[in-house]
């Protein structure tokens, strides 16, 4: 692709220019967002999702470049708390290791197979900020470099079994030029001053050939037959699942140009997955659908928007893609005006798109909502004449966090209080309070064109990162699962921290309310299943038991970790006792950190457990694989 060819005048002083909060760099400011307006428009012209090739500048050009950007930006760690320490990165593992403090049993009919979850670990131990004459920028808590963590449940020949654990980054082109270079490199570029946020965007090109970081923290997924790693901002990656190497970025064979949403969703009946790909230029957002195998784009469709709107998620029933328009805008023209890159407009509007399968933006029947942001959803399924959509709900965005990325502590410890709703309604809160997500069910019918919403939880707990047994993805369900956030940790750590894992009866009421919430939206039954005190997890996950019948025949496992002791586990909870003890608590002999989403991958293991530790003692491979045993017999 062509170079936009925007000529760079680089003026060296003898003395480092210095962040001022004087009247001259609000000048400073001004002038910088009338220069960058011609910018804009060269990079409306060419879509930041597509690399812009350092080498259309000269080694010369670009070394003087990077002088200048050592010069004029400082670089500084952001601290964390100690109440924030589980959040902070670990070292990479060389080699997978056995787990051997097991408490309780690993059931005999649990899937054999691997336990992911995906998450930020800043390569340098910490996520940066900078400052300049341009102002300062910083990364946002969403940010860091993807770490994969795995626990592997090999079955043996006598059904014991052997669980090992690894961790490794997601190797994605940025990671690998900055652990090469042994520093960070690309300017922060979502929050802070606008004219820094500019320049970042700039330079980053210019010296990098992408805007920003690709990070591959946020989910893991798999499609015809492989594994892959994701976040918005980026293509997916390929990864060996055995190993955790990176394998190559994934673009469906040439077909898909753009990084699409974090949580593609596979198409009930045909196995095709729906993806959504969403760019701060247009086309704002558009839909593929990719074959069952993986192999091939079968069709592409631009939604016509007329806005970028952060949309994470996209949902599927039998016969439609179910995606959602909320007011988190990434809007360019807002930022060189002076303001947020990222911003949730509450003045703004939101609504939901049903499209077919295989339809155009003409296609779409949009239905007006009340405004929220909803970040993630339950399922979404097909209901006589309605299409059903379950999500987690609330009325303002946690991300990026505060304006220009200032007193972020106070913003967060604010926002992640528990609730207090004013009498009358379970909506009506204080202005601080609105980062309280909780299910929500929303039901779109599509011969009248109404719309008919409900919370479905009340206002005790709220709840995120929902998740259900996929072999109902895009079908009716009974039953959902989320992460139960500690309203009062979270407050005191100004970080989200979840505390228990909540199981949702989406078909029956909550007969332990008699409130009139309870009458007035008829709340549906909850149990919960509340870890240790000061104890946290992520990356929760269904597992389907072998064999069974029923939609909640399984376990849900998830990464936990109490910080008195600074110890990890994994727990095995069984979904019909789900307020019981686990089953299983499996010890780690590493920290994990706090991270995104999870998933299972039942997979038989018995003839790969090499492939994932080499160095595995030969009678535990010999009890694991047969086809071991009949070779060195």
């Amino acid at each position: 692709m062509a170079s936009s060819g925007l000529p760079i005048h680089i003026h060296c002083s003898a003395q480092k220019p210095s962040v001022s909060s004087s009247a001259n760099f609000d000048n400073l400011k001004s002038t910088l967002s009338s220069a960058f307006k011609p910018f804009l428009k060269q990079i409306e012209r060419f879509p930041l999702r597509i690399d812009v090739a350092p080498q259309t500048l000269n080694n010369t050009c670009l070394k003087l470049v990077d002088a200048a950007v050592d010069f004029v930006f400082e670089f500084a760690d952001q601290p964390l708390l100690p109440s924030q320490s589980n959040f902070g990165p670990v070292n990479e593992m060389k080699e997978a290791v056995q787990v051997t403090n097991i408490q309780g049993e690993i059931p005999r009919d649990f899937a054999e197979g691997v336990y992911i979850r995906n998450g930020p670990n800043p390569i340098f131990g910490a996520l940066t900020s900078t400052s300049s004459m341009f102002g300062r920028s910083s990364y946002t808590w969403i940010e860091g470099e993807g770490m994969l963590h795995a626990l592997y449940f090999c079955k043996g020949v006598e059904g014991d079994w052997t669980v090992l654990y690894k961790n490794r980054y997601v190797e994605t082109e940025t990671l690998k030029l900055e652990k090469q270079r042994n520093k960070p490199l690309f300017l922060p570029a979502l929050e802070g001053d606008s004219p820094a946020i500019l320049s970042a965007y700039l330079l980053n090109m210019l010296r990098y050939g992408k805007v920003n970081k690709e990070i591959s923290n946020t989910n893991v997924f798999e499609h015809g037959g492989k594994m892959y790693s994701i976040a918005e901002n980026h293509k997916p990656q390929e990864i060996n699942i055995l190993t955790l190497e990176t394998l190559n970025d994934w673009d469906v064979n040439g077909g898909w140009n753009r990084p699409f949403s974090s949580h593609p969703k596979k198409a009930p009946g045909t196995g095709e997955l729906v993806i959504l790909g969403i760019d701060a230029t247009k086309p704002f957002a558009e839909l593929g659908i990719i074959s069952a195998d993986g192999n091939k784009l079968l069709h592409r469709a631009d939604l016509k928007l007329n806005r970028c709107s952060l949309c994470h998620e996209i949902g599927v029933t039998q016969r439609y893609n179910v995606f959602m328009d909320h007011p988190l805008l990434i809007d360019l023209n807002r930022l060189v005006r002076g303001s947020s890159l990222m911003k949730y407009e509450k003045e703004g509007y939101a609504r939901i798109g049903i499209m077919p399968r295989y339809g155009s933006a003409d296609s779409i029947q949009w239905f007006k909502v009340k405004p929220n942001c909803t970040f993630h959803l339950f399922n979404c399924f097909e209901d006589g004449d309605e299409v059903v959509m379950w999500g987690c709900r609330a009325l303002d965005s946690i991300i990026p966090g505060p304006d220009k990325g200032q007193n972020k502590f106070d913003w967060f410890s604010s926002k992640l209080r528990p609730i207090k709703p004013i009498e009358g309604s379970m909506d009506a809160v204080s202005e601080d309070q609105l980062v309280f997500p909780r299910p929500y069910e929303w039901r779109m019918n599509k011969q009248t064109g109404d719309v008919k919403e409900r919370n479905l939880t009340g206002t005790e707990y709220s709840m995120e990162f929902p998740f259900i047994n996929e072999g109902f993805v895009g079908v009716q369900n009974n039953y959902g699962y989320c992460q139960v956030r500690d309203s009062i940790a979270s407050s005191a750590s100004g970080m989200a921290k979840y505390g228990g894992l909540a199981k949702l009866y989406f078909g029956e009421q909550n007969p332990g309310f008699s409130l009139k919430e309870n009458e007035v939206e008829g709340l549906i039954k909850v149990e919960y299943h509340m870890f240790e005190k000061n104890t946290f997890g992520t990356g929760a996950a269904f597992v389907p038991k072998q064999g069974g019948v029923e939609e909640d025949d399984g376990w849900v496992v998830t990464f936990v970790h109490n910080e008195d002791t600074n110890i990890s586990q994994v727990l095995i909870i069984e979904a019909k006792s789900f307020t019981s003890k686990p089953v299983a608590r499996i010890t780690l002999p590493f920290r994990v950190p706090y991270g995104f989403h999870g998933t299972f991958r039942p997979m038989q293991l018995q003839n790969d457990i090499l492939s994932i530790i080499p160095s595995l003692n030969s009678k535990i491979v010999k009890s694991i694989s047969p086809s071991y045993s009949q070779i060195h017999e």
